[in-house]
């Protein structure tokens, strides 16, 4: 039996890092974007949707190596997986991939 509370603590914590990876990520997105695309996408602002996923990073800091399933946790993965789902494709429609390009303002050589 203790061999099975170790394999279920090790599916926990891999759970948490995972849920913590994926809000670390969507983050990261959310601050890379401009803050002009997020109206021209249709979109909320980009401050509110920040301060969501902080508050949902931070959660899955909090919640790191605990439940993984629990309420906050789970709402704190619904909200990362909603912004890359949702609103980053349409946020790359508008904004594009970003980078640059070999071609001048004319067009290319």
């Amino acid at each position: 039996m203790n061999g099975l509370f170790a394999v279920q603590s090790l599916l926990m914590l891999v759970l948490s890092i995972a849920a913590l990876g994926l809000e670390a990520w969507a983050l990261f997105e959310a601050v890379r974007f401009r803050k002009d695309a997020y109206p021209a996408a249709g979109k909320q602002t980009k401050v509110l949707w920040v301060a969501i996923l902080a508050v949902a990073t931070a959660l899955g800091v909090i919640h790191l190596g605990g439940n993984p399933l629990g309420f906050l946790s789970i709402l704190s993965v619904a909200a990362a997986g909603g912004f890359l789902a949702g609103v980053r494709p349409a946020l790359r429609a508008v904004q594009g991939r970003g980078g640059s390009t070999s071609s001048g303002p004319y067009g290319g050589w």
